[in-house]
């Protein structure tokens, strides 16, 4: 599980204007039209192409609870790419992002100033810049502990630096042991 990947997809997923298909039936004829044929969706959910005609044809209703959540993980994955992308686009050149998180938060600084790890639960508005930062990493496959390093940069200049009016000989924001985080858009 990546949380972070997880949930900048989750505060994309609010932008959506229709609901995916939770059922079997309308989920696999989706993944037809997506995909272009049933031997496509087979394969890529590591069933028969027979079985997936009878789930497109409504003779199969309920798949197993793995299939089941290949499916739906599938589905949201291709659900409305447009919209996802405009979304992307709102928070990376206008818009900003929201990270709500409670973890470990420290920071390296000069000697005879506190900087004590400790939980800190933030609620803290990202600048575009950092947003498209976090969505452009993401694309390009980054780790959980990549865009976990690009939201600490983010705290660091906003919330520990307050955009350079002080806490300017910060060097590095520790941002470790993740209890709770979510982005909202």
């Amino acid at each position: 599980m990546s949380m972070f990947g997880d949930g900048l997809d989750k505060a994309v997923q609010k932008a959506f204007t229709r609901p995916a298909p939770k059922n079997a039936g309308p989920q696999m004829r989706y993944m037809v039209k997506q995909l272009g044929g049933t031997k496509a969706v087979a394969e890529l959910l590591g069933m028969s192409q027979r079985q997936v005609e009878r789930y497109v044809a409504g003779k199969a209703k309920k798949p197993r609870a793995d299939l089941a959540a290949r499916l739906e993980r599938e589905v949201t994955k291709r659900w409305q790419p447009q919209i996802r992308a405009k979304a992307r686009e709102k928070a990376a050149t206008t818009g900003g992002i929201v990270i709500d998180a409670r973890a470990r938060m420290g920071y390296t600084a000069p000697i005879g100033s506190t900087d004590q790890d400790r939980i800190r639960h933030l609620t803290v508005a990202l600048p575009p810049r950092f947003a498209g930062r976090l969505f452009e990493a993401q694309e390009a496959g980054a780790s959980d502990t990549e865009l976990q390093e690009i939201a600490a940069e983010a705290l660091k200049e906003v919330y520990f630096q307050d955009g350079g009016r002080r806490a300017g000989s910060l060097e590095e924001v520790r941002f470790t042991d993740v209890e709770h985080l979510e982005f909202d858009l």
